[in-house]
């Protein structure tokens, strides 16, 4: 009987912390909001909708089950004097103001801000302390903080996100900028999320892969990336994700969001190619996930697939979320960018690159 009672107690603990944990991912809005039902019946025409949820159309490896989790957190805890810089650095003055230059700030990670015939679109904006629904915890931005204020952007004609997770998609930077963001082009289902955090849903467009269509004279297209999304224990898969095609009168950039290398690199060059300047994911990469993220020789290789001119590494220097040191990134690829003869721009966090200026020095700002 007294074991009866304490099954039943431990029973009814365990079923009230289940409980607690379903109401605060429900009541806590940086989680964001998982699609309606409406709209995953609508998801069923999308290729990359199976059995309820998004995948890759490639086999995609990334073992995450109990003992590896371990090991991974294991080695995170094992202590590495670079994997963060030893001190802040300094970071560049950037030119924000619209014009019909092509012009791109990089804000460190995959934040950038892409000036293009006059229009001002703001890429992956994650401009807070630290990739994380709870913010306040952990080391953050290795900068500490931006070299501008969200008030000096200018008004925001588009945000284009790649993907929902928290490296991407910043619930403290949707609610600062959203009153000056236009529109919002995101892939399918990311938009619960951002109606949750208060932006009207007439200013979001979502997009399946290979979609293309016009904005104020840009053509912009939403194209295949191998990678997964999701914001919580229970969402994996519930939104796509997407890397970007933008081009302008005078220039056309790539945007490859995150994403492992797979032969849709060559696919978009063939069809969308060539490219002025691409951004190319670089970082945050390790061998038990490299489906996912790309190695930065597979970096420059996928610039040269999508047929790339001028390449900046983005989707490093500003957080650890891997294991490699943190200048690893942009090393390896620097040099992969020499032995293939390919023009690669290392710019500061902050500084502005004009994309079809006659030269681009490679700054090695981060030794």
């Amino acid at each position: 009987m007294e074991a009866e009672k304490l099954l039943l107690i431990l029973t009814s603990i365990v079923v009230g912390i289940v409980c607690v944990i379903v109401l605060f991912m429900n009541v806590y809005p940086v989680f964001g909001r998982r699609p309606s039902k409406e709209k995953t019946l609508a998801f069923s025409r999308s290729s990359q909708y199976l059995n309820g949820k998004f995948e890759n159309p490639v086999p995609t490896m990334m073992n995450m089950g109990f003992m590896n989790t371990v090991g991974i957190l294991l080695d995170f805890a094992k202590s590495s004097p670079n994997r963060r810089p030893k001190k802040q650095f300094a970071m560049g003055s950037p030119n924000l103001i619209k014009d019909l230059e092509t012009k791109v700030t990089w804000f460190g990670h995959s934040a950038s801000l892409l000036t293009i015939d006059g229009k001002a679109l703001l890429l992956d904006p994650m401009l807070g302390k630290a990739p994380s629904p709870f913010p306040w915890f952990g080391k953050g931005r290795y900068s500490g903080g931006l070299p501008f204020e969200i008030t000096q952007l200018p008004v925001i004609d588009a945000v284009i996100l790649s993907h929902d997770h928290y490296d991407h998609l910043d619930y403290g930077t949707i609610m600062k900028i959203k009153h000056k963001v236009n529109k919002f082009f995101v892939p399918l289902g990311v938009s619960g999320h951002l109606i949750r955090w208060g932006v009207q849903p007439e200013k979001i467009e979502e997009y399946d892969w290979w979609d293309e269509f016009t904005f104020e004279g840009l053509t912009l297209a939403c194209t295949p990336a191998t990678h997964f999304s999701g914001r919580s224990m229970t969402d994996r898969g519930a939104t796509l994700w997407c890397s970007w095609v933008i081009k302008g009168k005078q220039s056309s950039i790539f945007f490859s969001g995150d994403s492992g290398y797979s032969s849709h690199f060559k696919e978009i060059g063939l069809k969308y190619g060539p490219f002025d300047l691409t951004l190319m994911e670089c970082g945050q990469y390790d061998d038990r996930w490299s489906d996912i993220h790309m190695m930065p020789e597979e970096t420059v290789q996928a610039h040269m697939d999508v047929n790339g001119k001028l390449m900046i590494p983005i989707h490093w220097g500003a957080f650890t979320l891997a294991l490699h040191d943190w200048t690893d990134p942009v090393e390896r690829a620097t040099r992969a960018a020499h032995a293939n003869k390919v023009s690669i721009v290392t710019p500061k966090i902050g500084q502005t690159v004009i994309v079809n200026a006659a030269d681009h020095p490679i700054e090695t700002w981060w030794k």
